[in-house]
């Protein structure tokens, strides 16, 4: 009979541990997915050439333009089709996305990139700390042992995504006269990107420009640890702090208040006043990163 030893000892208790630890996290995962793919949100205009295409509270926004569209962010990998669906159902053609962009590379917001950009043909651009991430499926090195290790039976990972370009800080990414200037803001995770362009609102008669911010997220809560995070974050809430910001998004819906200010968008619409207004919310953006500060510095990271 072979020996016993304590070695084996281990590795039996580390898969004693592991092994109900990925099967709950496969069966939460799906359940997590399933629920979100159930949830489509309505797409619907922000202002000008930008759209709303996510699903209930992951987000996705489209950037239209007549030499090719700008999809940001991809979703889980089961909302892909989901984004897709929005796209057609406001007349768009998801073949003419031309660049997808990447906040994050975190499952909810790169899961669905492959399949999007399989669908569309379309480049996709994403920071240099975060390109390893897509491409590989989402082996960050970032999170720590042991949701690290549950990445080697498929949770925590999606569809590895081809990386086309990496942005430059503070570059510009132009799709004809769509152009979007990339900033790095870690803190979520190292390579968490912000994104600032414009957009013209027209109404009746009347133009004028808003500048749009699509804010990272600041919060460390999901894992994700890294050395310079806290000096990230810090850097973060100066860069975020100083873009003037008409409208702003993030790639959660509920912090920047998709579905409050799309209802109020619609009543204004029905009143005959600009529906644009209701997401005018400079307010609104600078409260988002005062709570961002207060949460960091009360020690939570």
């Amino acid at each position: 009979m072979a020996r016993f030893n304590r070695r084996d000892a281990l590795i039996l208790i580390v898969a004693l541990i592991v092994a109900p630890v990925v099967i709950l996290g496969r069966l939460w995962w799906g359940a997590v997915s399933g629920a979100e793919r159930r949830q489509q949100a309505d797409p619907f205009r922000i202002a000008g050439d930008f759209y709303f295409v996510g699903a209930n509270d992951v987000t996705s926004f489209l950037l239209t333009g007549p030499e090719g569209h700008v999809l940001i962010d991809g979703g889980r990998p089961g909302t892909a089709a989901m984004i897709m669906e929005s796209v057609a159902s406001l007349g768009f053609d998801i073949k003419d996305v031309k660049v997808l962009l990447n906040s994050s590379p975190e499952r909810d917001y790169a899961g669905g990139l492959a399949e999007l950009q399989k669908a569309s043909g379309a480049r996709l651009w994403a920071s240099e700390a975060s390109a390893g991430t897509i491409a590989s499926g989402g082996d960050d090195p970032a999170i720590p042992w042991p949701l690290s290790t549950l990445g080697q039976f498929g949770v925590l990972r999606y569809p590895a995504a081809r990386v086309d370009n990496t942005l430059k800080d503070g570059g510009t990414i132009r799709v004809g006269p769509i152009a979007l200037t990339p900033h790095v803001t870690g803190g979520s995770t190292r390579g968490c990107t912000s994104w600032t362009f414009d957009v013209r609102d027209v109404f009746n008669g009347e133009t004028r420009v808003l500048k749009v911010v699509h804010a990272c997220e600041l919060q460390g809560s999901r894992g994700f640890r890294y050395a310079e995070q806290h000096a990230d974050i810090e850097r973060s809430l100066r860069v975020l702090r100083n873009l003037p910001a008409d409208i702003w998004v993030t790639s959660r819906g509920r912090p920047w208040g998709r579905y409050r200010k799309s209802v109020a968008s619609q009543e204004a619409k029905k009143a005959a006043k600009n529906p644009v207004d209701a997401f005018i919310d400079p307010d609104g953006y600078r409260a988002y990163l005062a709570a961002a500060e207060e949460e960091f510095r009360g020690g939570v990271h």
